[in-house]
């Protein structure tokens, strides 16, 4: 876990500070005191900061090179302008909200606000869609409903709270890969985007018997690891798309419900094997094989097994 906490009220040290941060930028104010505070909690490709700038400030960023998401508690972001887009826009106090794609610089008006920034390295909507024919790209400032603005909310809520800022879980690569493609997810699902998701012909063609066993026996011998489809994919020399058609056809489940499916069952062996006499519990097993949430975890395993993971170790 990477963390950090800026606070200044000099403008030279906050453009400093905002340029090794972020990406190198100019901005301007013409308060007395420009008071900014900026904290940082960041892992696993994911970056979650608060910003509190107590005046108005210009700025004018080059491309960030991730994908950004911000959230205005208070204040307003007034004529934010990203280069190439046809017009500039403002956003308010309770507005989600897409800063900029990657590639593009952006300039605009910080007005008097407290807000989140949540970042994100740009090959995790890779991961989640697949290969395309070119890098994912979210093609609009504005979530697609509010419900979805609310459900990428709470993802960066528990990312932030539950993930990054829990030392035990944040030092867990299975965690922390899963936690950040799932808020990868929620970005696609909250922004309207360019991934392709449904199989094409032919990946319908190639989702053939050849390519679930390679894709199956992949799995076996990674299962410990942070996998992703992507990389199942890979290893099964197919689009991601074409290993998901092979696993609804075959299985009538998805390749990350089949992985978890088999954690949880190597998880009911370490329970049987553990001895709570010697420190094995629960939740130490729940997150060695990749389930953060011990409730979650609880609420699978009886619907397997029929009985609580606690009876299991206890024997």
């Amino acid at each position: 876990m990477q963390a950090l906490v800026f606070d200044s009220d000099d403008l030279e040290r906050t453009e400093e500070f905002l340029s090794d941060s972020y990406a190198p930028m100019r901005i301007g104010s013409s308060t007395r005191n420009p008071h900014a505070h900026i904290s940082r909690i960041a892992g696993g490709g994911v970056s979650i900061d608060r910003l509190d700038l107590a005046f108005e400030m210009d700025y004018d960023v080059f491309p960030l090179r991730k994908i950004c998401i911000g959230d205005l508690e208070s204040g307003t972001l007034e004529n934010h302008r990203v280069s190439g887009w046809a017009s500039a826009e403002s956003f308010g106090t309770g507005t989600v909200f897409s800063v900029a794609p990657p590639d593009r610089p952006y300039t605009g008006t910080v007005c008097e606000a407290r807000y989140s920034i949540t970042m994100l390295e740009p090959h995790l909507l890779q991961d989640v869609v697949g290969e395309t024919a070119e890098p994912v790209r979210l093609l609009d400032h504005h979530p697609v409903t509010p419900a979805a603005a609310h459900r990428l909310r709470q993802a960066i809520g528990h990312v932030r709270d539950q993930v990054l800022g829990d030392p035990e879980v944040v030092e867990n690569p299975l965690l922390l890969g899963a936690a950040a493609r799932y808020l990868a997810a929620c970005v696609l699902d909250a922004f309207p985007h360019t991934g392709l998701i449904e199989p094409t012909a032919a990946d319908r063609r190639d989702a053939g018997a050849a390519t679930l066993r390679r894709a199956l026996g992949f799995i076996e011998e990674h299962l410990a690891e942070d996998l992703t489809a992507a990389r199942i994919a890979g290893a099964a020399h197919v689009t991601v798309r074409t290993l998901q058609y092979a696993f609804r056809r075959h299985l009538d489940c998805t390749p990350m419900a089949y992985l978890r499916q088999r954690r949880l069952e190597r998880a009911h062996r370490a329970l049987r094997e553990a001895d709570p006499q010697r420190g094995g519990t629960v939740m130490a097993i729940a997150r060695a094989w990749g389930f953060r949430h011990q409730g979650h975890f609880a609420d699978a395993y009886r619907r397997a097994y029929h009985h609580s993971p606690g009876e299991t170790l206890r024997g």
